[in-house]
């Protein structure tokens, strides 16, 4: 032992100060500030610690001393009692009234017992009496430092935990999720915030109570397994659905739409060791509940479409069918008969091309209310698609039923329509097929009907008629239209309309385009979308189509005598004519034998013209190219191919189709597809027609956005060939305005 005493040398300077000292106190390098008057015992304590990896900061007064504490942070202060100025006491009262975070050890030569009292009433860590040995010395302040590290990383681990807990609490609270826990009897001992956001129920409503409280009675069985959830692994439950109660009370701060709520669980046991038994003691329940109410709601949503009609909330054919198949055996069994309609709408088509789709659809779904409301409790009215509705009547007492059903609907039928102060009236013609008599299958009873539908058709409509044996099938019907169409290119049935094509800036006709119609002898004017696609079918596209060259080139010689330009019509042609080898002569041969300049002709294309043989329909466009027939893409956009078009044919005009045109609302709207048009053929210098305009917005945005050609029932309704003269008669068409007809089969 080397006791420190008054004869140790001093080799530290008064109030000497190690190079570290400026810098903040750590744990790895611990700061010291060193109280004695004694210059000599100064030294030495300095020497004594200097070299250990301490921060050393002396004071030989009280006030030094005080000056320091009030600048530096210190771990530990080695403090002798006696000072000439301030006492060891006054400078540990003036540690503790200012919180100063530093241990003291006290290091006096005092003999009394009060002195060593007073220092560890005001805290000292250790008293230590002169003359002491440097092991003490070392050991104390090693001591005394080791326990403030300690007391350092337990005050870190505390806050680290006390944040740990305030971030679950957080992340639980704010889970979108219920998250709670039950004790070994079912009972709530904890559950979130979010038990009161989605039903209701504070949190202090729910502890203590059992989980019952919230469980639909239908459902309790189930959640009996789920709630009370003993098994930790994969075996415990996993999306379990349940409804919930939510609270019945008044609750000022949320209204509930819903008494119950739906809700997918995921629960597991909790269990702590017992050491008696050497097993897992099972103590309660942790589970979390998703709220899935909207992905319920969601799912019956699609449930639904996928069975209704959206257009007119009816069942679609697939939920007729179904419905239709359990009436069958409902009838089979009860040895009853049922009774299965068609119905299609006389003249539909006629209302949809002359007000358009939007009106169509309003009237679509005025004639489902109507309907419906002849209905019997039992019977189902479907829609099968476009104006055909079916509907299934069981348990017939005998077709007078289903007779007196009928003429209800043909009745409330007769009344007008007002479609937006348009007064539109219509009709019906319905098949009627009865089980068992005329099918015992459900496409029996529906093919049958529909012909029965069709014989309605052909007497004129408007009326109703029971399937029988004699009636001619659904082919027959078909080859009979295709034997009606080959006589009306015989007898000269067919014939061309014309629409008008304005220019926007001088408002006069620049422009036709030519629609084919039926005059049929007693269904009237057909309209093509009627009966071209049986002609096609029936392989009458090739003969129509050269009918349509023909009449094409004769209007065309009318034209010449009332105005001297040129003008140039566009054919809209089938992909069945184009896939003939000898198109390209065709069309020579007409152009020559009646005198017309090749120049005259453009010819219209979709993107079907190329999906039979795309290079045998290139070759032929840029044949007639080379002949001099220019290339326009009609309704631009609508199809995959649009843009190919611009880069596989020799196109000089592209129309944007009435489908974008009608999206238009607002003439300061944004309307991004009908501007890329637009970009397109301006930037490839290609000419623009816009189809379809129904208004004066409409009109007024193509224009101020470069649009300067359209048509539509805004300007012009189709017309015969005649009527569409006189209208270019009274405008007084000049020479080389450069008109532009269309034609469209």
């Amino acid at each position: 032992m080397n006791p420190i005493s008054d004869s140790a040398p001093s080799t530290a300077p008064h109030d000497a100060l190690a190079p570290q000292a400026a810098f903040p106190s750590t744990m790895e390098q611990p700061r010291l500030l060193l109280v004695d008057d004694e210059p000599r015992l100064l030294s030495s304590l300095y020497e004594l610690l200097q070299g250990r990896g301490y921060q050393l900061v002396t004071a030989a007064t009280g006030s030094e001393a005080l000056a320091h504490l009030g600048k530096l942070r210190f771990d530990l202060v080695l403090l002798d009692l006696r000072l000439p100025d301030i006492g060891g006491h006054e400078i540990m009262d003036f540690i503790n009234a200012k919180g100063i975070d530093a241990d003291v050890i006290v290091m006096s030569g005092e003999v009394g017992i009060e002195a060593a009292i007073g220092a560890l009433k005001r805290g000292a860590y250790d008293y230590l009496r002169k003359p002491y040995s440097r092991e003490e010395l070392l050991t104390t302040v090693a001591n005394a430092l080791k326990a403030r590290r300690l007391e350092e990383t337990n005050s870190r681990i505390a806050t680290q935990l006390e944040n740990s807990e305030k971030m679950y609490r957080y992340l639980v609270d704010s889970s979108p999720d219920i998250i709670y826990t039950l004790n070994h009897e079912g009972k709530f001992t904890f559950v979130n915030d979010r038990a009161y956001q989605l039903l209701g129920y504070r949190r202090e409503e729910l502890i203590g109570q059992h989980y019952s409280i919230l469980v639909h009675e239908e459902d309790l069985e189930r959640a009996r397994y789920a709630f009370n959830e003993r098994r930790v692994d994969e075996r415990a439950s996993r999306n379990v659905e349940l409804r919930l109660k939510c609270h019945a009370g008044s609750n000022q701060e949320r209204t509930f739409n819903n008494t119950l709520m739906t809700i997918s669980l995921n629960a597991i046991g909790m269990h702590v060791p017992d050491q008696e038994v050497k097993k897992l003691e099972f103590f309660g329940t942790y589970g979390v509940a998703r709220d899935i109410t909207d992905r319920k709601r969601a799912e019956e949503v699609i449930s639904y479409q996928a069975y209704h009609d959206i257009l007119t909330d009816l069942p679609n054919r697939i939920l007729f069918k179904d419905r239709l198949g359990l009436a069958v055996i409902q009838a089979k069994r009860k040895q009853t008969e049922l009774a299965v309609m068609f119905i299609d709408l006389d003249r539909f088509k006629l209302v949809n091309d002359t007000l358009g789709h939007v009106k169509g659809d309003e009237l679509l779904q005025q004639v489902a209310v109507r309907l419906k409301d002849c209905l019997r409790k039992g019977d189902t009215l479907a829609r099968q698609g476009g104006d055909e509705f079916t509907i299934v009547l069981p348990e017939l007492r005998d077709r007078d039923d289903a007779r007196s059903v009928a003429d209800k609907f043909l009745e409330c039928l007769q009344l007008p329509f007002d479609l937006d102060g348009h007064q539109v009236h219509i009709s019906a013609s319905i098949g009627i097929a009865i089980y068992p008599g005329h099918g015992e299958s459900i496409d029996e009873l529906l093919r049958h009907a529909d012909i029965a539908m069709y014989q309605v058709k052909g007497q004129g409509k408007n009326g109703h008629a029971f399937y029988d044996a004699s009636m001619q099938d659904i082919s027959h019907q078909k080859i009979a239209l295709g034997q009606s169409l080959r006589r009306a290119l015989e007898n000269d049935e067919l014939e061309m309309y014309y629409q008008p094509q304005i220019d926007a800036a001088s408002g006069r006709i620049v422009g036709a385009e030519a629609l084919m119609r039926w005059n049929h002898p007693t269904r009237g004017i057909v309209t093509p979308g009627e009966f071209l696609p049986f002609a096609e079918e029936n392989g009458l596209m090739i003969p129509i189509s050269d009918w349509m060259i023909g009449a094409l080139c004769r209007d065309m010689l009318q034209w010449k005598g009332i105005c001297a330009n040129q003008v140039r019509l566009s054919l809209n042609l089938s992909p069945q004519y184009l896939d003939r080898g000898d198109f390209f002569e065709k069309m020579r041969g007409a152009l020559l034998r009646y005198g017309i300049a090749p120049s005259q002709i453009e010819v219209e294309i979709t993107e079907n013209i190329c999906i039979r043989n795309p290079q045998h329909a290139i070759e032929q466009l840029n044949k007639l190219g080379q002949l001099g027939v220019s290339v326009a893409i009609d309704d631009f956009g609508t199809g995959y191919s649009s843009l190919a078009y611009l880069h596989r044919f020799p196109v000089h005009t592209i129309k944007i189709d009435q489908s974008f045109v009608k999206e238009i609302h607002d003439e300061y709207g944004h309307y991004p597809v009908v501007l890329a048009i637009i970009s397109i053929a301006r930037g490839l210098g290609l000419n623009l027609i816009a189809e379809g305009v129904e208004t004066e917005p409409q009109a007024r945005y193509l224009r101020a956005n470069g649009c300067m050609t359209m048509q539509g029932y805004l300007y012009h309704r189709p017309m015969p060939l005649g009527r569409f003269v006189d209208v270019l008669r009274g405008q007084g068409l000049p020479a080389g305005a450069g008109n532009v007809l269309a034609f469209q089969a």
